[in-house]
């Protein structure tokens, strides 16, 4: 499970860093690649990586704003492209307006696409929890912007135990169909009389991971409430240290404010995304060493930079 930065810019592209957009790279989980706001240039950004627009299963948009939409049209034009690879639908989780704009850009520029596209709006009323699989769980909850924004909290659900193969082969078990009698949980008993009971050679559960990826907000208790625990929260950082007045004018964060909603929700890691342009290469050391002050586990990420979770 990794998390790979297509555009990590506020606002406006610059020549560093493109605007938002991330990849949650689910491959070894599911198969799958979701992706989080499609800011303008995601799918070039996209041509610079080994993500197959295929994989892409999912679409989840924060907000209505340009930088995290404009980018939608196009990728989804491309996406129809890979005529070598199989069509796959693909599901878009957004704000009421997401599938009119979708649909209306589509249509003007009378594209048609060979797979289906399935819309789940949602509006302040139908929050909570907007997904749920096998083996994910996505809530969503509304953040404090100039408009409707949301941020996500994904959850991996538990994982299996795993089987002591060493342990086993200790105990005189033959490697084989026992072996996968044992594992599905079922006691067995060996020829000599000797009873084996697979909890003894299970290990218990393992959590599932726990990724909260905000959208655009002011420092506000719903963002701690989508945190809590996580293993890895992505908070945008448009402005920095002392820029609190004009961060809460514009709908924003500073790195510090960031910071404290880290420590509050006891995550394990900090990602300090969407950077304002204004701030240079030689700025965001600053950015971070200023965060760190009041949560250590922090990092400013850049353009196509992967994560491992």
């Amino acid at each position: 499970m990794d998390i790979q930065f297509l555009g990590t810019g506020a606002g406006q592209p610059s020549k560093a860093r493109n605007v938002s957009s991330l990849a949650l790279k689910l491959l070894d989980e599911i198969n799958e690649v979701w992706l989080f706001d499609c800011g303008e240039g995601t799918q070039n950004r996209i041509l610079e990586t080994t993500i197959r627009p295929r994989k892409v299963r999912k679409i989840f948009i924060t907000h209505l704003h340009g930088d995290h939409i404009f980018g939608l049209p196009g990728f989804l034009s491309s996406r129809a492209f890979q005529a070598n690879e199989e069509q796959t639908d693909l599901e878009i989780y957004g704000p009421q307006g997401i599938k009119s704009f979708v649909l209306t850009s589509l249509r003007v520029s009378g594209s048609r696409l060979p797979y289906r596209i399935h819309f789940h709006e949602f509006d302040q009323d139908s929050l909570g929890k907007i997904l749920e699989t096998d083996k994910f769980t996505v809530y969503a909850e509304e953040l404090d912007h100039t408009i409707f924004c949301v941020g996500y909290r994904v959850m991996q659900k538990d994982l299996e135990g795993t089987l002591d193969a060493e342990k086993l082969k200790a105990a005189g078990v033959p490697f084989g169909p026992l072996f996968g009698k044992i594992k599905n949980g079922q006691d067995v008993v060996l020829e000599d009389g000797t009873e084996i009971k697979a909890a003894d050679y299970i290990s218990a559960p393992r959590p599932g991971k726990i990724i909260t990826i905000l959208g655009d907000t002011r420092k506000t208790n719903a963002s701690v409430r989508l945190a809590v625990n996580a293993d890895v929260l992505v908070h945008e950082s448009t402005y920095g240290k002392g820029d609190e007045k004009i961060a809460r004018n514009h709908g924003h964060s500073t790195n510090m404010q960031a910071a404290q909603v880290a420590a509050e929700a006891g995550v394990k890691r900090l990602l300090l995304n969407h950077i304002s342009a204004r701030f240079l290469s030689k700025d965001i050391s600053q950015l971070k060493k200023d965060a760190a002050s009041i949560f250590d586990n922090v990092h400013v990420v850049k353009d196509l930079e992967e994560v491992e979770i």
